[in-house]
């Protein structure tokens, strides 16, 4: 798969502080990449070095297997804080402002960015009668100025109510879908669960895993299991091989195995052999979520 960004052993301090700590990642072309990590973790740092507005103390990274350079930074659109609009101007004039000072885009270009994030019917209205949501759509377009390859958006989400979360996640499906590359730096594992196809997870600087989003969530296999006499079933699953944890939850219980070793009618056979007749027989993938607290709980 074709490489859009390589980051190799980047490492930035702030004083005694290490923001990264020696963070590898490869992002492949048409992926949506969510950088996943609690406040601290370094997302935004990292975002900021491989945009050149922050310098690495030590490692490399490279656009396009290339080193960086202003050509390929001019096929990288960017939303590491939402810019200073005029509130009194239209989406249309702002644009127009962006696009003089960043030397992107075009009048055809800006119709064509309002149109994306579907605020055509609005390009006219003064940005202080934006919702929340419609002026962080209106800085995505900004960013969108020069039809860039690859979008990075830095918590694209923050701060907007449910419906301004979700006119954010489906721009950003259509985004994906027209072939652009989107890296997220997000604290909000919901976000990066509906919309990522692949991740990392940030912790105090240092890189915890990274891989394509159903990987890093099967790192086991969870079944879950119910029967009428949860202790004979309790004793039961104590004897079934390859089982790394038993946890039991509200009169269920979770076997989790290995990634790739969980067969539901051999544990089925195994507890029908010991006299028990299981009323729950679930697949569950693990969220999430839960992977999230695993690895960044001290």
């Amino acid at each position: 798969m074709e490489t859009v960004l390589q980051i190799d052993g980047v490492s930035k301090a702030y004083g005694k502080v290490k923001a990264l700590q020696q963070v590898s990642l490869t992002i492949p072309k048409g992926s949506v990449f969510g950088i996943l990590g609690p406040n601290g973790s370094g997302k935004t740092t990292m975002m900021s070095i491989v945009l050149d507005v922050l310098g690495a103390d030590a490692g490399t990274y490279s656009w396009f297997n290339q080193p960086p350079t202003a050509a390929a930074r001019k096929r990288i659109g960017s939303l590491l804080e939402t810019p200073n609009f005029y509130h009194y101007l239209s989406a249309v004039d702002n644009l127009k402002i962006t696009s003089a000072i960043s030397g992107r885009g075009t009048d055809q270009d800006i119709n064509e960015v309002l149109e994306i994030v579907k605020l055509t019917e609005r390009k006219k209205s003064k940005f202080s009668t934006y919702s929340l949501g419609m002026k962080q759509r209106l800085a995505i377009a900004a960013a969108l100025l020069g039809n860039p390859e690859v979008l990075l958006l830095d918590e694209p989400t923050n701060g907007l109510d449910p419906v301004g979360i979700l006119e954010i996640r489906e721009l950003i499906r259509r985004l994906a879908d027209r072939g652009i590359t989107i890296i997220i730096a997000s604290h909000l594992l919901d976000e990066v669960e509906k919309i990522c196809t692949h991740v990392a997870i940030l912790k105090r600087g240092n890189l915890l895993t990274s891989g394509p989003v159903d990987e890093v969530l099967s790192n086991e296999d969870i079944v879950e299991i119910a029967a009428t006499n949860m202790q004979a079933l309790k004793d039961c699953v104590a004897q079934m091989q390859n089982v790394l944890s038993i946890k039991e939850d509200n009169q269920r219980m979770q076997i989790h195995f290995p990634s790739g070793t969980a067969n539901l009618e051999e544990v089925n056979q195994f507890c029908f052999n010991k006299g028990i007749t299981l009323n729950l027989l679930l697949n569950k993938k693990q969220r999430l979520e839960s992977k999230f607290f695993e690895l960044t709980n001290d």
